[in-house]
């Protein structure tokens, strides 16, 4: 039980009082030690299912081809590609010049890297338009901030160039000496792009660009055929973007001015620049052109008009091909243009749930394209594409150790019926036979915010569960764009609710229609999707028998009015700004889960953070945690694990990641009765 140190605090006339406000200090003692006693009842609770936890770690483990490679890029008169070696945490960055007969040659081993390090990250991994030169960023704490460093590849040494304190990414000019990176304000906000010559001080960098609006977060990338270096800043609903001479002069000049509403994004192809944007009525993003000489709005053409029930995901370009990535009725398909002739052909899938999307694609002068093909029972496979004989290539397929049999498998989808009557997809994979007796176990996992969609893809940890009997669900609620821009608009701000009551719909439906029962529900989500676990938690307890919440967002008033928390400020426009608005601050103040928090029967729950998350703090699992203990009715079971050396994606390397999956999966399973 944490201590209570009573904060009141005052916003539109409501008196609110947060009992663990002191647990945000990482630098008192007493806070550390409270969440290593939190770990250590963990690992106590859980200590039943250790032999269950190392058999589901040797399990996934066994699965895997531990020694592997990917599919090679070919860029330029290289070969580039990662391998793995069993027993390493880390991939190996390598190359060979000319054929893949030709000797190897390491451009970076993560490993060697890492040695002394508890964590290691990569936030930046570029090689220069020559193939001269490699710039990589670090991170060391899992706390997303970078350290920028510059290889000679020819020497194999690391040069004095060291860039403290960056974002992620780093984009090189075509001059093969100059490097655009960004840095974060203080409230980790990307505000600020620099130039940096290799082999100067980094005290004479030039600032390129700074947007100091709160609301939004700045970029740059080189165009796909190297001819332009592109900046660009926006918010989750304006955007603009400007564009100067890959070879130089950096001189840049503006797309379109940033107008309230206008999102629009920008590469080049030819003689003219290709925009994806959401110009006039196009909710679900047109294409446009326009020519080099002048890619102002005014000079905007439509390449490709938007569609009602087809959102343009995203496109990329070639030089005799344009591809279209596309949602429609919760799937990701591939539509391919012959620039030259206009003619266009959809690539055809088989399965009823899959997943198509873009591979490794860097070469601009090719007709193949690459791209990713996987569904919840095949595995994800690397497909190069002709796209003018329209042939396929199978490429790789991830290798399931262990003789995985697919036909063992099934996957399906279906609808349930929201309370405002909307049909939300789910999509499920089971074990083979199902007979829907409300008698098989369950884990339902759901995201549902920022447009991020929830795609249904092959896991091979899952497996684990499914051998189990366990069928595993998704939801694609509302907040995400399965099914299009509507689905995100009606997902966020003051239709926020409909992401929690979308996730219980899909719960009801599923135990209605006696795929599971109440009793042997398990649902799992993270970060925003840790919020969705607090919100459904306080409004239908009585529906899961299990919770896992990792990362979860959960102290959203709290989080919303501190303009100085990483991400605060530029998701005023995805929750509302509860100081500005008293209209949004009564709406969150409806769900937030912090705030929610009541004198009821809870399921069991396991709750995880990162010491180190920039993203969504350690304290508000914390926070959230401490209260329920201190407010609830039940005595279930209730676990709070914090990674005291990782941020918000957890563990950095490939063995420690899989045991704390194992962990995850090991409580799931005691709790829905499976302890084998």
């Amino acid at each position: 039980m944490a201590r209570v140190i009573p904060r009141p605090d005052t916003l539109h006339g409501d008196v609110r009082v947060d009992n663990y406000y002191w647990l945000r200090d990482r630098t008192n003692p007493e806070v550390i030690s409270y969440l290593e006693a939190e770990n250590r009842y963990a690992d106590t609770a859980m200590a039943g299912t250790r032999a269950l936890q190392e058999r589901l770690y040797q399990e996934i483990l066994g699965r895997i081809k531990q020694t592997d490679l990917s599919v090679p890029d070919r860029i330029g008169p290289y070969y580039y590609y990662s391998r793995t070696e069993e027993g390493k945490q880390y991939p190996i960055y390598v190359r060979r010049r000319g054929s893949m007969t030709a000797p190897e040659e390491v451009l970076f081993d993560q490993n060697r890297m890492a040695e002394g390090h508890r964590y290691y990250s990569l936030g930046a991994f570029s090689v220069s338009p020559d193939h001269r030169m490699l710039a990589f960023a670090v991170d060391t704490a899992g706390s997303e901030h970078f350290t920028l460093m510059v290889k000679d590849l020819t020497t194999g040494q690391v040069l004095p160039d060291r860039i403290e304190d960056v974002h992620f990414g780093a984009v090189w000019a075509g001059d093969n000496r100059t490097l655009f990176y960004t840095r974060t304000d203080a409230s980790q906000r990307p505000d600020r792009i620099f130039r940096h010559t290799v082999g100067t001080p980094t005290s004479a960098d030039v600032k390129v660009f700074e947007d100091a609006d709160p609301l939004f977060r700045v970029g740059v990338e080189r165009t796909k055929d190297n001819r332009f270096i592109v900046v660009g800043s926006e918010s989750y609903t304006t955007s603009e973007a400007m564009v100067a001479p890959a070879a130089g002069p950096f001189e840049f000049r503006m797309v379109s001015p940033r107008q309230d509403g206008l999102i629009y994004s920008v590469e080049h192809q030819g003689d003219h620049f290709v925009i994806r944007t959401n110009e006039g009525e196009a909710n679900n993003f047109k294409l446009v052109q326009a020519p080099d000489a002048d890619p102002s709005r005014r000079a905007w053409r439509d390449l490709v008009p938007a569609r009602d029930s087809v959102l343009i995901d995203g496109f990329d370009v070639f030089r005799n091909f344009l591809v279209l990535y596309e949602r429609g009725n919760a799937l990701r398909q591939i539509r391919v243009r012959d620039v030259r002739t206009g003619r266009e052909h959809a690539i055809a899938f088989q399965e009823p749930v899959f997943t198509a999307s873009p591979g490794s694609n860097p070469e601009y002068n090719t007709d193949t394209l690459r791209f990713g093909y996987t569904s919840l029972v095949t595995p994800s496979s690397v497909y190069d594409y002709d796209m003018g004989s329209r042939q396929r290539v199978l490429r790789k397929q991830t290798e399931v150790l262990g003789g995985y049999d697919p036909s063992q498998y099934a996957s399906e989808r279906t609808w349930a019926r929201a309370q405002d009557g909307t049909l939300v997809p789910v999509s499920l994979v089971y074990r083979k036979p199902l007979v829907r007796d409300g008698r098989r176990p369950m884990l339902l996992y759901a995201y549902g915010s920022y447009g991020i969609s929830t795609d249904p893809g092959f896991s091979i940890a899952n497996l684990s569960l499914l051998d189990r009997g366990v069928v595993y669900a998704i939801a694609h609620i509302r907040g995400g764009q399965e099914m299009g821009r509507a689905w995100y608009d009606q997902g966020k701000m003051m239709n926020k609710r409909n992401t929690f009551t979308d996730f219980i719909a899909a719960a009801e439906h599923l135990t209605r229609e006696r795929y599971t029962s109440r009793e042997r529900l398990a649902i799992r989500g993270g970060s925003a999707g840790g919020l969705l676990m607090g919100a459904v938690v306080n409004m239908r307890p009585d529906l899961f028998k299990a919770v896992v919440a990792d990362v979860p967002f959960v102290d959203v008033i709290n989080t919303m009015r501190d303009a100085s928390i990483p991400l605060t400020t530029a998701e005023w426009v995805q929750w509302g700004n509860p100081i500005a608005s008293e209209q949004e601050y009564r709406y969150m103040l409806s769900y937030s889960p912090y705030d929610n928090v009541a004198a009821q029967s809870y399921p069991t729950m396991l709750v995880t953070t990162g010491l180190n998350d920039p993203r969504v703090a350690y304290w508000e699992p914390a926070k959230w945690v401490a209260r329920l203990r201190a407010t609830r009715t039940d005595d279930n079971l209730l676990l709070l694990r914090t990674n005291m050396g990782a941020g918000h994606g957890g563990s950095s390397g490939r063995y420690d990641a899989l045991r704390e999956t194992a962990f995850r999966y090991a409580f799931i399973l005691h709790q829905l009765g499976i302890d084998r």
